[in-house]
């Protein structure tokens, strides 16, 4: 579940970037250059180094973590519940403690349990995810938010999310990803105050 939840924001980040792109015309036409393409600023953040060092960021991981033990836990202890139901049910039909209605009706008992079991486990699933896409939301959200606000004095054209080797090339000097953790850092803790 924790890498559904990497990869979750890291896909919602490339996602939003890509959405807050002009479409553009498939038409072909060629415009001469202007004054205003030898203008064009661009800068990258580092997406890991967001998730690595940015505080919430860190939090909510922590967070998601713990929320994930506790359903595997939940499921553990509904898992051993049943095997241990079921393992008392084949003793006591060896030992012939049951009649046939008796032992269909523990039968049908312990399929209910597991029927239970695997509703729980969907649910907890569905309930994760949902947290999962929250907090994503809210990440990128304040990521987005914090960028604007960045962006007003430095005034890039483009900032890209750089995760892994999707950008082939860059300038070291287009990369602003530690001026991005220190502002988000900030602001994230003026909003923990």
């Amino acid at each position: 579940m924790k890498k559904t939840f990497i990869f979750a924001f890291a896909a919602l980040l490339g996602l939003a970037s890509c959405n807050n792109q002009p479409q553009q015309n498939d038409t072909k036409e060629t415009k001469a250059p202007s004054k205003e393409s030898s203008d064009v600023k661009i800068a990258y953040v580092e997406v890991d180094s967001i998730m690595s060092q940015y505080t919430y960021w860190k939090e909510v991981t922590k967070l998601m973590e713990q929320k994930e033990q506790n359903i595997q836990k939940t499921l553990a202890t509904k898992q051993q519940s049943l095997q241990q139901a079921a393992a008392k049910f084949q003793q006591d039909i060896q030992a012939n403690k049951y009649t046939q209605q008796q032992a269909q009706q523990v039968q049908a008992s312990i399929q209910k349990q597991a029927q239970d079991a695997e509703g729980l486990q969907q649910r907890l699933g569905n309930e994760y995810q949902k947290l999962v896409a929250d907090y994503n939301k809210a990440l990128a959200d304040s990521l987005h938010h914090f960028l604007e606000s960045f962006n007003k004095d430095k005034k890039y054209t483009m900032i890209l999310a750089k995760q892994g080797d999707n950008i082939l090339y860059s300038d070291k000097s287009l990369d602003i990803t530690d001026d991005v953790v220190k502002g988000l850092n900030k602001a994230y803790k003026g909003m923990k105050k």
